[in-house]
């Protein structure tokens, strides 16, 4: 903590390392009364209260345009439900007024501010000195999902939020940055806590750091303290002739920005018959990676009496076919919680899809079991075109997904023996001739432990607790590849001691005769 004219609190995201032309040029919300521009053109500073007074001339961020724009999306989504515009334009931060606007200088020039991923100060949103905050590229591996989660996380201190933490029944510390919950692509966990590892990620109303009964309500401290609000409400909440008419077949697309919002359409149904709808949140790559809203269809009767709710707790979109009989109907879109987390923070954009008929891809549900080492996937389609093309892509954290495969489009099932341990997750990605794209269900099969030289816990206090199979040598390192300590390690239990090295993420390679392993190390 440091003390200057204001109080200023220096806080900070510990994180983990990153080619560009000039930035593109992007705007979420141009009408929006306030401003952040995420720079990654480099940028020269000289502020009182940063590195001293010294100057800092910080690089380019050295990302592509590819990242860029994904780093953009996401950071756009975290911040969809306010009346606040994210740019990529310098122009557009110059004119924006100087007590509504914030830089985030997305750099790798980070050896001013040691063993951080982020820095910013709190509050400082409303300065008006232009006191910029700053993501570190080298300290996040130039992982576009670590850098846009850093970006918001960063820019919440901005806006006056501090840190979110986890405590047990007995009001005991367990997480300063709280890690979230869950698997796939329902799982969560706060912004302001740490959201690297989950997909469902935003805003929070819970303890932080000082005290479990702290608790911190994120979306009232933001649209409350910094100038700007909610952004206006695109539909109508009720079920009346005020609701959005729908044409037989539609597209349309629409924010849910509080957890009170339900955006409500009119159908008129002329003839019974089967009505297929579809809601999904944004997300990269016509998936539900990067989506922050968790979203639930409920319908509504002529009469406003609801018929049917649909909310599938483990997808974040929702797929109906359902059989409507002639009339007036009402489709009501909003956001909803899941096994993970409730409905407080699942916020966002998202696009309603419908046509009278089913789609040609009706269902894809994945499962699987393992068997001697091998993993034996199996799969069922219900379309009502020729199938294509079959993909199947896995996942080490549930949300980024890698091509493992490609297979014939009569194959219903397909085994192999996985080379990596922990949880990897699963999904089959379905083409049909007539070009629709459809993904199944997550399903989560445990890879090999013993291809593993040890288990490690990577979130510590004081020491790391290595388990290891075999007697290994080890170094410690700092995220810049500094040595911290080294030494040997035997098979069965042995501890590495943190000393006085400061909250952060460290690094740990093991090295034995016939295996080596590396793991993040986060210290509290």
């Amino acid at each position: 903590m440091k003390n200057f004219s204001k109080i200023l609190i220096l806080v900070f995201l510990c994180c983990l390392s990153a080619a560009v032309k000039a930035q593109p040029r992007m705007s979420s919300y141009p009408a929006a009364s306030a401003t952040i521009y995420l720079d990654f053109d480099g940028h020269f500073v000289q502020y009182p209260f940063w590195n001293g007074s010294h100057p800092i001339a910080c690089a380019p961020s050295g990302l592509t345009a590819e990242k860029i724009n994904e780093i953009f999306h996401r950071v756009a989504e975290d911040f969809r439900p306010f009346d606040i515009n994210i740019t990529t334009d310098s122009t557009v931060f110059l004119n924006a007024p100087l007590n509504q606007r914030m830089r985030v200088i997305v750099t790798p020039t980070s050896a001013w501010s040691p063993g951080v991923g982020g820095i910013a100060y709190i509050g400082s949103f409303t300065w008006g000195d232009d006191a910029p905050a700053f993501v570190f590229t080298d300290r996040l591996n130039n992982n576009s999902k670590y850098i846009a989660e850093c970006i918001t996380h960063e820019t919440g201190h901005t806006i006056g939020l501090s840190h979110q933490s986890t405590y047990d029944s007995n009001c005991q510390l367990i997480e300063t940055y709280a890690m979230g919950t869950g698997t796939g692509e329902t799982s969560w966990a706060p912004v302001m806590g740490n959201s690297y590892y989950r997909n469902m990620t935003g805003w929070n109303s819970g303890p932080t750091p000082y005290g479990c009964g702290l608790v911190q309500d994120n979306l009232t401290i933001i649209t409350t303290i910094n100038g700007f609000g909610y952004r206006a409400d695109d539909y109508s909440n009720e079920v009346n002739e005020s609701a959005t008419a729908l044409a037989p077949t539609f597209s349309i697309e629409g924010i849910i920005s509080t957890n009170t919002d339900r955006d409500m359409f009119r159908y008129d149904n002329p003839t019974a018959g089967s009505v297929h709808l579809e809601a999904k949140p944004f997300g990269l790559n016509n998936s539900n990676n990067g989506a922050n809203l968790d979203v639930q269809i409920e319908i509504f009767d002529a009469s406003g009496n609801r018929i049917a709710l649909y909310n599938p707790q483990e997808k974040m979109n929702v797929v109906i076919d359902t059989f409507l009989q002639a009339g007036t109907y009402y489709f009501a879109v909003s956001g909803a919680g899941n096994t993970n987390i409730n409905n407080y923070g699942s916020l966002g954009s998202y696009t309603l899809t419908g046509a009278k008929g089913a789609l040609p891809i009706r269902s894809i549900t994945l499962t699987g079991f393992e068997a001697n080492k091998m993993h034996n996937l199996r799969w069922n389609i219900v379309a009502d075109e020729p199938i294509e093309n079959i993909t199947i892509e896995y996942s080490t954290d549930g949300s980024q997904f890698q091509i493992l495969t490609e297979v014939p489009a009569h194959y219903t099932e397909y085994s192999y023996r996985p080379a990596m341990s922990g949880n990897i997750f699963y999904r089959i990605k379905v083409r049909t001739v007539i070009h629709e794209n459809g993904y199944s269900n997550t399903f989560v099969l445990k890879g090999n432990e013993n291809t593993r030289l040890a288990t490690v816990s990577t979130l510590v206090r004081d020491q790391i607790v290595v388990q290891s199979t075999e007697t290994y040598r080890y170094i410690l390192t700092d995220v810049n590849g500094r040595i911290l300590s080294s030494g040997n390690g035997n098979a069965g239990a042995h501890l590495i001691r943190m000393g006085n090295h400061p909250s952060g993420m460290y690094i740990l390679k093991m090295v034995s005769q016939s295996q080596k392993q590396v793991e993040r190390i986060i210290k509290q």
